[in-house]
């Protein structure tokens, strides 16, 4: 009934842990250099890939997207890996953010569950997706960024450029919850 937590060498992986073992979701953080068999091998209900510095560091992080089939969970590099994988792009994004923004939520759907149609939310980051597949829909936009959030429309793979783990983002724990629902279906 683990959740295995992606460490993609991002600032904020180690608070992603924190945030899933104060909510008392059971987690577990691990190098992006992990095997797909290993991965397997731990039994998960659900991978978080988290955030961090570049694509070109995000180690196995994208066959995890390909081969892994559990519900997964993209923050930030996640969420932009999430897009390439599936033929979005990703580039500098035209305003690079760290600040609270607020976000519209357009489709509650799962992930969202209980939020409302706008939350505020931490955004930091300097990349983002620029388009994505027809196999997504986007859930959340905001005024910086047209895809905020996302979810494949036939699997349980979500993404979101924002970071619902820092205390900036009120709330952002229900998305958690939500997330692990998600997994224990």
């Amino acid at each position: 009934m683990t959740i295995l937590v992606i460490n993609n060498k991002g600032q904020y992986n180690h608070r992603i842990h924190r945030t899933l073992k104060y909510l008392n979701i059971p987690c577990e953080l691990i190098s992006n250099e992990y095997s797909v068999d290993e991965i397997l091998s731990e039994e998960p209900i659900g991978l978080i890939l988290g955030g961090g510095p570049s694509i070109e560091e995000s180690g196995n992080s994208e066959n995890y997207i390909k081969e892994v089939d559990l519900p997964i969970l993209g923050i930030c590099l996640g969420h932009q890996l999430i897009g390439k994988v599936f033929g979005g792009s990703v580039a500098s994004a035209e305003s690079e953010s760290y600040a609270q923004i607020k976000i519209d939520i357009l489709e509650e759907n799962d992930i969202f569950k209980g939020l409302g149609n706008e939350m505020d939310v931490w955004a930091s980051h300097k990349d983002e997706l620029t388009n994505i597949s027809n196999d997504f829909k986007v859930l959340a936009s905001s005024k910086i960024c047209r895809f905020e959030a996302i979810k494949h429309k036939h699997k349980p793979i979500y993404g979101i450029e924002f970071h619902p783990e820092v205390h900036h983002t009120p709330n952002g724990e229900k998305i958690f919850e939500n997330f692990y629902e998600i997994c224990k279906k």
